[in-house]
This record gives C-alpha cells, sequence and structure tokens, in this order.
C-alpha cells in the first residue's frame, strides 16, 4: 500500500509514483475480475453437472422398477464415459486453437502448453448434457454394450463438431455475415442430443408390449412420480448455471459489454419460459384428456427451459412467455406424432429436447433485440436482430440453416452407427431379458430389493404391521365372510 506522503514528497507531485500507483491498481482490478470470471465459470459448470442428478432421478422415476438400475449405470457411465472422449478428443475437435471452419485438431488431451481449465470443465458438461438426453429415448431395451459405444461417439466426435461450427469459429459462426446465433445450445446440445435419440428409439424398435396388435398405444408407467418431480426440479436449479452461465463472464471488463445484465435477464427469461410452458401444458392436457397429469406437466416445464435456452439473454420478459407457450404446444405435438408413427420414446426425450430445441434455436431470429445482442458480446454494427423487431431475414436464415445442419449431421452420423450395431445384433437386448428387466439379467438383482425379514413374514402368512389395529376386528370379519360363503355353497 503506497503512503499518500510518499506521493507527495515535500508538497510536490511525484508523477512516476502516481503512473506506477495507477498501474497496479489497474493491473489487480483486472486480476481479480478475471478471478470472478473465472469462479463464474466454475460455479455454472457446478450447476450444469448437478443436472446429471436430474436426469438420473427423471430417467429412473420414467421406467419401471425392473430397469431402474441399468438407466441409473448408464447416467453415470454418461459422464465417465464422455469424460474420456471428450478430453482425449472432443475438446480437440470443438476448441482446438489450430483449426477450420469445419472442426478444430489441436490441444489432443489438452497437451498444450497454456491451457484454460475452467473453460474445458464447462464444456464437457455440456458435452455430457447432449450424451444423456439420448439415454432416454432408448431406456429400458438397448444393449449396455452399444450404449457405451455411442455415448463415446457423440461425446468425442459429433457433438464437439456441432459445438466447433457455432462457439468455436467454425462456419455457422459468421454465416450470411450475421452468423447463427445460440447462446446457451438449443441446437448445438438439445438438438444433437434429441435428433440422435431419434435415431436410436426408431431403430432399435419399441419396447415389448408398447403398442398392442393392432397399433394402439399401451400405457408404460415409470414406476416414481416422486422421482420424475425431484429430477424435473433439479434439472430446472441446474438450468440457472446452464443458461446464465452461457454468459462466460460477470465482470464486465469491457465498457461495450454488461454481463452482469446478461446472465441477470438470462436467469429471468428462464424461469417465465419454463413456467409459463408448464401451465400451458396443464391446460391442453386438461382439455383434451380431462385429467391434470402430472408427468406431463413436468415435460411440459423442461420443454420450455429447453426452448428458452437459445435465446435466454436476447429477448424481452414477454418474448420468453411466448416462446415458452409456443414450445409447450410444439413439445405436445411432436409427442403425438411419435406415438401416431409407433415410435416409443418412454421419456419423450425428442419432443422435449430436438422439437422444442428446433423451436428455440428459431426463435432467436423472430426474437433478439441488437441491443441485447451487443450487450451480451454477439452484437454487430449491420442493424441484424430477429424479424420482429426490423432486423430483416438475416438472423432467421442462418438460424434455419443452423438446425438443418445439426439435425442432418446427426442423423448421418448416429443412424449408420445403430445400424450397424442392430445388423450385427448388438443394439437390442433378447426378448427374455427385456420382459425379465436388465436389473436381474446384467445388474445382479433389483434395484429394490425386498427385506428379508419382511419377505420371511410374508411367506408366513404372519402380520407385519397392524399399525396399531385390533386384528380380532379383521379376523371375526373374515370368519364370518366365510361362513357365510359355505352357507351359499
Amino acid at each position: 500500500m503506497v503512503n499518500p506522503v510518499d506521493i507527495l514528497p515535500g508538497g510536490t507531485l511525484d508523477t512516476a509514483l502516481l503512473n506506477s500507483t495507477v498501474n497496479g491498481l489497474g493491473e489487480a482490478i483486472t486480476t481479480n475480475a478475471k478471478s470472478l470470471d473465472v469462479f463464474f465459470i466454475l460455479a455454472s459448470g457446478y450447476l450444469v453437472f448437478l443436472m446429471q442428478t436430474g436426469f438420473a432421478m427423471l430417467t429412473a422415476g420414467s421406467v419401471r422398477t425392473k430397469n431402474t438400475k441399468n438407466v441409473l449405470l448408464k447416467n453415470v457411465l454418461d459422464a465417465c464415459v464422455g469424460l474420456v472422449a471428450y478430453y482425449l478428443f472432443g475438446y480437440a475437435f470443438a476448441y482446438g486453437p489450430k483449426s477450420n471452419k469445419f472442426l478444430g485438431h489441436s490441444n489432443w488431451a489438452l497437451s498444450d502448453d497454456s491451457q484454460e481449465f475452467h473453460f474445458f470443465f464447462f464444456q464437457w458438461t455440456f458435452a455430457a448434457t447432449a450424451a444423456t438426453i439420448v439415454s432416454g429415448s432408448v431406456a429400458e431395451r438397448t444393449s449396455f454394450y452399444a450404449y457405451l459405444g455411442y455415448a463415446f461417439f457423440l461425446s468425442g466426435f459429433v457433438y464437439p463438431v456441432v459445438s466447433h461450427w457455432v462457439w468455436g469459429g467454425g462456419w455457422l459462426a459468421d454465416l450470411f455475415t450475421v452468423g447463427a446465433k445460440d447462446f446457451a445450445g438449443d441446437a448445438v446440445v438439445h438438438m444433437v442430443g434429441g435428433f440422435a435419440g431419434l435415431a436410436g428409439a426408431v431403430i432399435v424398435g419399441p419396447r415389448i408390449g408398447r403398442f398392442d396388435a393392432d397399433g394402439r398405444v399401451v400405457p408404460l408407467p415409470g414406476h416414481s412420480a416422486t422421482l420424475c418431480t425431484l429430477g424435473t426440479f433439479i434439472l430446472w436449479f441446474g438450468w440457472y448455471g446452464f443458461n446464465p452461465g452461457s454468459t462466460l463472464g460477470i465482470s464486465n471488463l469491457s465498457p461495450n459489454n454488461n454481463f452482469t445484465a446478461t446472465a441477470s435477464r438470462a436467469a429471468v427469461t428462464t424461469t417465465i419460459a419454463a413456467a409459463s410452458a408448464g401451465v400451458t401444458t396443464l391446460i391442453v392436457i386438461k382439455l383434451r384428456d380431462h385429467i391434470f397429469d402430472l408427468i406431463t406437466v413436468l415435460n411440459g416445464i423442461l420443454a420450455g427451459l429447453v426452448a428458452i435456452t437459445g435465446s435466454c439473454p436476447w429477448v424481452e420478459p414477454y418474448a420468453a412467455l411466448v416462446i415458452g407457450i409456443i414450445g409447450a404446444f410444439v413439445y405436445i405435438g411432436a409427442a403425438a406424432a411419435l406415438l401416431k408413427l409407433k415410435i416409443d420414446d418412454p421419456l419423450e426425450a425428442f419432443p422435449i429436447h430436438g422439437a422444442s430445441g428446433l423451436w428455440g434455436a428459431i426463435a432467436v431470429g423472430f426474437f433478439a433485440r441488437e441491443s441485447l445482442l451487443f450487450q451480451s458480446g454477439y452484437g454487430n454494427d449491420n442493424g441484424w436482430q430477429g424479424v420482429f423487431y426490423g432486423g430483416g431475414g438475416r438472423l432467421l436464415a442462418a438460424n434455419v440453416v443452423m438446425v438443418l445442419a445439426v439435425a442432418a449431421w446427426t442423423l448421418v452420423l448416429i443412424a449408420p452407427l445403430f445400424l450397424i450395431l442392430n445388423l450385427v445384433g448388438q443394439l437390442r437386448i433378447s426378448r427374455e431379458m427385456e420382459i425379465e428387466g436388465n436389473d436381474i439379467s446384467k445388474h445382479g438383482g433389483e434395484a429394490y430389493p425386498p427385506d428379508a425379514i419382511v419377505t420371511e413374514q410374508m411367506l408366513a402368512q404372519k402380520t407385519i404391521d397392524n399399525l396399531g389395529m385390533d386384528e380380532s376386528v379383521r379376523r371375526d370379519m373374515a370368519e364370518k365372510a366365510g361362513e357365510a360363503a359355505g352357507e351359499t355353497v
């Protein structure tokens, strides 16, 4: 700390010492600001990784008890296998310093001398999210080995190349001079996972008993609405790392950007879209099916969260409301279309992530504001903004090309992989295993094994717990019922 007396020795200003002090303070402020940005990115990454817990709970609750351990292990391995693939190859394909418009090709396995580890960690959590989405579409009937294979391929190549196109300086980043805009990954993350899941669901085929001989839908409900609800709330919470965290900073070092306002707006619009989609789904399903359906409302909330992901810091609050409402209709329509086509998607991953992600990416071209794009660091001086604000159709056209390219890329790579696995008999488990359940056939037993003492008492036809009730009344009633039956005979 400089003593003020030293700056004015004998009443004379020491300009050299003053300049040195000011420069030192500036460097300290810059260093602290960068440290704050790193912390913000790491904390956001922690929240995004927590979403894996949400996916695990939602998936477990949406399947039958006989497959609980199987889907939970697959969710765990999404993180593990995905990390290995992204570390070895994926990060280099996405953000390698040496690159072209198609992909990066350096920094394999984080081998460069200079690294931004916080950025790697944050980007890996996004790759893990894309891979996890697929598990819901092919749950309960897919081979464990096939799952490991496509999780590695998706995390190590399919997703990273798309992220390079949009976020790593690839060909979509400056398309039509304005560039395709996808703030937190409607196309990059959710469409990749959703369309990969769609390809898997089509090729692996529906679960046994999902459709009857006449093609009618047979409900196969999951075993725990509680886990589904818990998983949805965890995902919603994690989305506050996913969307606001994609600001990739909070310190406002640049005079042209306001990352604090950007992250704050993203949090608010994310909340509005989720809530509006949930309410919309509740009303539509009540009118259509005459019930208040919890599971569908939960999925509607997720569809709203997905729909706002691509545009969250660039739209007004009222636009977030509209985007969420339309996202709910897109989800409901896509879910109905899959059933009409006899495509079995147990978690409705494609309607939620693929279809709603496509809508969200397109919505950028309608609702994005130029001032908000500029504030977040994505601005330009050409006036390119959403169609509804007089920006012309250039941004919309760029995003249409983006969604078409992402869908085509994902399907062209993932569908052949699933077809090859199916051809060699490694995609789907046997009929016997599917009927018995993955947990017993492959994972050493049920996820909810019966208590040994309870089982023994049940087999001995003993009362386990009468909850303080007088059992003599129940026995007298049973004896009288037996006597009455005997008299009738």
